[in-house]
């Protein structure tokens, strides 16, 4: 390995989420609406931040380590995390949140 370059590390595993499943949910919730989403069809929305690189990203709602249980509990209830956060709450099941995490943490 050259000096200075980095391995990318390997995708985080979400137990009990499904990637293709999280990809449904994230179009049918109409996530794409606000952010825009890689791999999923007319989500380019712009007021909220894009998730290109959400699956690497170190820290997830403006501050929380970027795990897969601050990931499920950040989609399932976005103002207990960050309160004032403008990220709705979309009524996710614990097994809807898990399947998106799994699908967002695929986008590196």
């Amino acid at each position: 390995m050259l000096a200075g370059c980095k391995e990318e590390p390997a995708a985080v595993r979400v137990p009990g989420g499904d990637v293709q499943q999280g990809l449904r949910l994230v179009t049918q919730y109409q996530c794409g609406a606000c952010h825009t989403i890689p791999g999923v069809q007319g989500a380019a929305g712009e007021q909220a931040p894009a998730l290109d690189h959400i699956g690497r990203l170190s820290y997830i709602a403006g501050g929380i380590p970027n795990q897969p249980a601050n990931m499920v509990q950040w989609l399932r209830v976005p103002h207990a995390v960050k309160p004032g956060t403008e990220m709705p709450p979309m009524g996710l099941t614990e097994q809807e949140a898990r399947h998106m995490a799994a699908f967002l943490y695929t986008l590196r």
